[in-house]
């Protein structure tokens, strides 16, 4: 074997000694240059026992602490470099210990002298003995210390990477507080984000000058000390900056702008402006400011700052940061315009949902509807109650497929045609079929028959449920299109689904729907929804539908209280669609509120039919309202006899404050009011009715017809 040189100018020689002193001189001269190697390595080296006390360290380390092996032996890593670097070192060799993997961080010596802490890689590996077993850690600062003056450069992969997850959604908040996240620590200490307060859209942000001072708004902050203090320019809150600060400059010159501590201007602001208030807080002595820019439009600018422990910024940060701004620009305008729209289309969608639910007093009833959280933005669930003849009142629920603002706007003339088909008073089945007709003839004028695209844009496919009860008989009559089916609690608290027919969705025509008739006890609790209340995406339709009835079934106080136990119950986060919910509690109208009479077919009945009506509002107390209703009853009655045919039957409401008069007959003719000529001796008894009442009007049904008058039994 090769004897090794003692000296640099010694040639190897041929040692002759025997194979266990050959052996035992490759050992010893193994240890020798493992020896070398770690005194002279130009990484910093340290070895720490399994108590985290350190054993020994490279002549390199020696340099950089400027204290000797000697005097470090013992001490735990608080010890020697006390800071939050060394805190995170510490926990993260207690973890190689545990796991016996190495760990990888990024973490500040302070170097001999004065100069300021770099940040290094730094290495932390667990030491194995040959059984496996974990006897110390080795830390290692990679690259020993940098060249005076060298300026530190930025993890260019790190970010990259980090530059390529920037305005992954379409949320404002979001999107800018991605930035602070993939940049501190990466490139700095502390990343704040300050936009424009805009007061309408982003084309009309006034630009910023040399003499005026700037209001911006705190859109994110984002800072490697946790521990600091909330500053006073919290997120969500505006600054005024000055015409002369940092970010005023930025913004001015378009271009991004590097300050240090050393500059009288910047150590002014820093220290008495409030808008440096978080910069201050972080004992910053360095900032680059980069304006944020797409378009040629200004939304703000990016703040960074570094503490004193890392080198100022240099040339290459800011093209870096000059990088990342624009993504992120680009990210907030695309958030921004996103924001308008979505703003645009709730308030059209909420400027066609019910304000307030009428007053009436066939129902209890809760409401609730929450909007889409998706990026497709709100859809067109709508709601509605809506008063009908008789004292009954109809509930609507449906779904217009799609989402923005074309959605929104289909929901809205759905709706209205819902409303007007009401007015009317269609049979539920009816109604749908005129809906269906209507949502064709819409499709067709939207061009969706050959636009394959534009398909749904006229409402086709749209579901709707269309229910409509009575308080006097205690029926409630349904029919659905497409729809969910709705849920009903009987007073005993046993939930079920009404065996309601589908029917197809409207706008596909031809195809018949049914309406289905039940008895609804009073106290019943009726539920009626769209389908994104059962389509959540962490469990899947049978759980929610178990959810819903088990909150339905729960005993409540109020009808706003279930609403809210059956949203909280299925919804964990915001819906990917629209969520509309109506909860009704059925009433009864009882027996002694009613009074019908069923009247001969002849024109001698009129005086008998006023004098029903007489006793009828004297038994109720309203004597006072006996002129109106006998002037009212007489032109009804009279009407039926001279244009309808029989059976006739006079029927008297009292339902709170309002009085209803309906006569039915078995004529399909509608009555029209017509002006009588001024020698007429008839021709003005709907005229009449016209004036008297607050409303009026005819309802059909597969066997005749029904004139009512409704009047106020308010004062004026």
């Amino acid at each position: 074997m090769e004897r090794l040189p003692t000296s640099p100018g010694e040639r190897p020689a041929r040692d002759p000694a025997p194979p266990e002193a050959q052996s035992e001189a490759i050992g010893t001269a193994q240890a020798t240059l493992e020896g070398w190697a770690f005194h002279q390595s130009p990484c910093l080296l340290a070895i720490f026992g399994p108590d985290l006390r350190l054993l020994r360290v490279n002549q390199a380390m020696e340099r950089a602490l400027s204290r000797g092996q000697d005097e470090l032996r013992g001490l735990r890593l608080a010890d020697i470099a006390p800071g939050p670097s060394c805190d995170e070192a510490a926990d993260r060799m207690r973890t190689a210990l545990e796991t016996g993997e190495s760990q990888h961080i990024e973490a500040a010596l302070r170097t001999a002298g004065a100069g300021p802490q770099v940040r290094r890689p730094v290495s932390l590996t667990p030491l194995k003995d040959g059984d496996g077993r974990v006897r110390g850690v080795c830390l290692t600062v990679q690259d020993g210390l940098p060249a005076p003056g060298a300026a530190e450069r930025p993890n260019a992969l790190r970010l990259k990477e980090a530059a390529a997850r920037l305005g992954t959604t379409l949320d404002l908040g979001r999107t800018v507080q991605e930035l602070g996240d993939v940049t501190v620590p990466v490139l700095a200490d502390l990343t704040a984000v300050d936009l424009l307060d805009f007061p309408r859209s982003a084309e009309d942000a006034s630009p910023a000058t040399a003499t005026e001072p700037v209001v911006l708004r705190r859109a994110a902050l984002r800072s490697a000390d946790a521990r600091e203090p909330e500053p006073a320019s919290a997120v969500g809150g505006t600054t005024a900056h000055a015409a002369a600060s940092p970010p005023v400059r930025c913004l001015v010159t378009g271009r991004p702008e590097r300050y240090t501590a050393a500059e009288p201007a910047f150590g002014r602001w820093l220290e008495h402006d409030e808008a440096a208030a978080s910069l201050r807080a972080l004992g910053a002595h360095s900032l680059l400011a980069v304006p944020l820019l797409t378009g040629g439009t200004t939304l703000g600018v990016v703040l960074f700052g570094r503490r004193r422990d890392r080198e100022p910024f240099g040339p290459e940060d800011v093209l870096a940061a000059e990088e990342l701004a624009a993504r992120a620009a680009v990210s907030i305008h695309n958030a921004r315009r996103h924001t308008r729209a979505r703003t645009t289309t709730m308030a059209l969608q909420r400027s066609l949902l019910p304000q307030t639910l009428p007053d009436q007093t066939a129902l209890d009833i809760a409401s609730r509807y929450l909007p889409a959280g998706s990026q497709a933005g709100v859809g067109g669930d709508w709601f509605d109650v809506i008063p009908l003849s008789g004292a009954r009142v109809a509930l609507v629920v449906g779904d217009v497929v799609g989402h923005g603002i074309r959605a929104s706007a289909t929901m809205g003339r759905v709706r209205t045609a819902v409303r007007t088909l009401a007015d009317v008073d269609l049979p539920a089945d009816e109604l749908l079929t005129h809906l269906d007709d209507l949502v064709l003839h819409l499709s067709v004028e939207e061009g969706s028959a050959t636009d394959p695209a534009a398909e749904t844009a006229g409402g086709i496919g749209t579901t709707c449920l269309y229910a409509v009860y009575d308080p006097v008989s205690r029926r409630c009559t349904l029919a659905r299109a497409g729809h969910p089916p709705p849920a009903v609690v009987t007073p005993d608290g046993a939930v079920r689904f009404l065996d309601v027919p589908a029917g197809p969705p409207l706008g596909l025509g031809g195809l018949p729907f049914e309406a289905v008739e039940t008895e609804l006890p009073e106290g019943s609790v009726l539920a009626l929804y769209t389908d994104g209340l059962l389509e959540a995406r962490d469990h899947d339709i049978d759980v929610a539908l178990d959810r819903m009835f088990a909150e339905l079934a729960r005993p409540a106080t109020t009808l706003d209280t279930v609403c809210d136990r059956v949203l909280t119950a299925l919804l964990s986060h915001r819906p990917d669609d629209d969520v509309a919910l109506l909860v009704a509690r059925t009433r009864a109208l009882h027996a002694d509120r009613v009074a019908a009479w069923d009247l001969p077919f002849d024109a001698s009945v009129v005086a008998d039919a006023r004098h029903y009506a007489d006793g009828r509002l004297t038994a109720w107390g309203l004597e006072e309202a006996a002129f109106v209703t006998e002037l009212m009853v007489s032109e009804l009655v009279t009407n039926a006899l001279r244009y309808g045919r029989p059976p006739v039957q006079l029927r008297m409401i009292h339902q709170g404050s309002t009085l209803i008069c309906e006569v039915f007959d078995s004529s399909s003719t509608t009555p029209h009011m017509r002006r009588a000529r001024t020698f007429d001796e008839g021709g003005r008894g709907l005229l009449l009715v016209a004036q008297l009442a607050q409303r009026w009007g005819t309802r059909h049904d597969r066997i005749g017809k029904t004139v009512w008058a409704e009047q106020s039994l308010t004062t004026p």
